[in-house]
């Protein structure tokens, strides 16, 4: 990690100085353990950085300002936060643990990611020489021994029932009796990134119909780890699936060279990590295609019950649907259009916005922040897209299952559900005052709405209008907070997607539903919003999502 010289002033110009609490000292100074910095690059940098928050203290008793609202209780805390890293970095003792838990952090994470690639290479229920050394490849890259790696590959063949196919070595070709221990000659790498990626992505025989959104992730991560940008590696595997889907179909197309497919390896019980031992052959298992397989809303909802978790947050399921996202209708901002078809997967989604308890069971400090008139039940606000993610992070290691911000494609779909409604409940305006929160009687801005009384001067606590529940039950979709989405901002475009997931990076981040504050037409569920990923205010919230096993 680096950091800039001289440090910006504006902190929306920069982020490492976001990290003054992160768990990791290194990167609390704006440093990496690949570095190994010397103690006098931790006393410059520790300086350095006291020296900005310092200069940052008056703002303190400027509440209203926007660069006070984005540091908040950095101003207090970055300091301790800061000689605390200095400190730990600077003891030898310290700094030797604080190494190892990192290196064996980062090697069970790239263990992880390893598999990830391993079930993408054998989706079709093989493994062949091309696909073996690319994993090979990829686990010496990141620090694993060529023993560790083969050890590994063995047991995902075993636990993924996954047949090994060698290449028959026509009998021409042979000169001389195989040896009892023959060496299979492996390709090299071509060096460069690109060309690399596309290999994996041709070896994966995926394509737009069959990759699914957490392998798609699992491949811009294996390009990163290549050194590829995760931008360009979005566009590699758009122009790769493009290139397929123009390719028409060819039924019948004969196998290049016949194989013979070898059966998973045993792996040796007494050692921890072992060499490939023989393979034993097997019979060839029929080339059947893969069928897709359709399951209908209500089998998904028997699979996937709906669930509560340990913060009492009802987790709902949002079944798999198509629907048209954004919307041309004569009050649609020129944001949310083109429409497109977008086909999404099942999800689970908060039936409520996360409420000011939940939030603080993971922030405690965040109470002083509640707005005058919010109880345990109402909404948390003042929390920034980052704070929101943080959040989810933290759930997902207490419990063990996968808690993110939605896309902007899941919230959109959520609410309006496959029938494309204009507001979460319908397309009427009846009764307003029982369906949503938002700009009424009992607030005073020029756009307020005296003929509507819905009780509430700010905030509601959550559920108070089930009356506006969505199609799939889920609550507080128009009005009472904005709620945060995963997406950078970006421009719609007309073209079919499946699973979209935005913007890999951009400076404003999405946030859906409207507000106690909004007016009427800011309730459309395809209206949009957006702002830096540090604002902060106080009708701006956020709910999760929860993904299916």
């Amino acid at each position: 990690m680096s950091m800039p010289s001289p440090l910006p002033d504006d902190p929306r110009k920069w982020t490492g100085w976001k990290n003054y609490n992160s768990p990791n000292y290194y990167e609390r100074l704006c440093l990496s353990v690949e570095q190994n910095p010397s103690n006098e690059l931790i006393e410059d940098h520790t300086r350095q950085l006291l020296v900005w928050w310092q200069k940052k203290l008056p703002l303190k008793n400027q509440p209203s300002n926007p660069l006070a609202q984005i540091l908040r209780e950095g101003l207090d805390i970055a300091p301790r936060f800061l000689a605390e890293a200095r400190l730990g970095l600077c003891n030898p003792e310290t700094r030797k643990n604080l190494d190892a838990g990192l290196l064996e952090t980062a090697k069970t994470n790239y263990l992880v990611e390893f598999r990830r690639v391993f079930s993408i290479i054998s989706a079709g229920g093989t493994l062949g020489e091309d696909g073996e050394d690319s994993l090979i490849r990829f686990g010496l890259k990141h620090g694993f021994t060529e023993e560790e790696v083969h050890a590994v590959i063995e047991e995902e063949i075993i636990a993924q029932n996954v047949e090994r196919i060698v290449r028959e070595v026509p009998p021409a070709a042979v000169v001389a009796p195989e040896p009892a221990e023959a060496t299979v000659t492996r390709s090299t790498s071509s060096g460069d990134p690109v060309t690399e990626f596309r290999r994996f992505l041709k070896l994966s025989g995926l394509d737009s119909d069959t990759m699914t959104d957490d392998q798609r992730d699992a491949l811009i991560n294996m390009a990163e780890g290549l050194g590829l940008n995760g931008g360009d590696a979005e566009d590699i595997v758009d122009e790769y699936l493009e290139e397929l889907d123009a390719i028409p179909q060819k039924p019948g197309t004969a196998a290049i060279a016949p194989a013979r497919i070898v059966a998973p390896i045993k792996s040796n019980p007494e050692a921890k990590f072992g060499k490939p031992t023989t393979p034993i052959p097997t019979t060839p298992r029929p080339n059947t295609p893969r069928m897709a397989v359709v399951v209908s809303p209500a089998e998904e909802r028997a699979k996937y019950p709906n669930f509560k978790n340990t913060l009492g947050q009802q987790l709902l399921l949002v079944p798999s649907g198509t629907f048209t996202m954004g919307s041309t209708g004569p009050e649609a901002a020129p944001n949310e259009s083109p429409t497109s078809k977008v086909t999404l997967s099942r999800f689970y989604m908060s039936r409520h916005l996360v409420t000011c308890a939940a939030y603080e069971a993971f922030k405690p400090a965040h109470r002083s922040n509640r707005i005058p008139t919010a109880g345990d039940d109402h909404p948390v606000v003042y929390v920034s897209s980052e704070d929101a993610i943080k959040f989810c992070q933290w759930l997902s290691n207490k419990e063990h299952r996968k808690y993110r911000l939605p896309t902007e494609a899941e919230w959109e779909y959520a609410a309006r559900g496959s029938e494309n409604r204009i507001y979460p409940w319908g397309d009427h305006l009846n009764n307003l005052g029982t369906l949503a929160n938002f700009a009424d009687v009992n607030t005073h801005f020029t756009w307020s709405d005296h003929s509507v009384n819905d009780g509430f001067a700010e905030t509601s606590p959550v559920g108070t209008y089930s009356r506006g529940n969505s199609a799939f039950g889920i609550e507080d979709m128009a009005g009472n907070a904005w709620e945060w989405c995963s997406d950078f901002f970006e421009a719609y475009r007309s073209a079919s997607r499946t699973n979209p997931k935005g913007a890999i990076n951009g400076s404003k981040r999405v946030y859906r539903g409207g507000s106690w504050k909004s007016r009427i037409s800011s309730l459309r569920a395809t209206c949009r919003n957006s702002n830096t990923l540090e604002y902060r205010c106080n009708d701006l919230g956020f709910r999760i999502v929860c993904e299916c096993e």
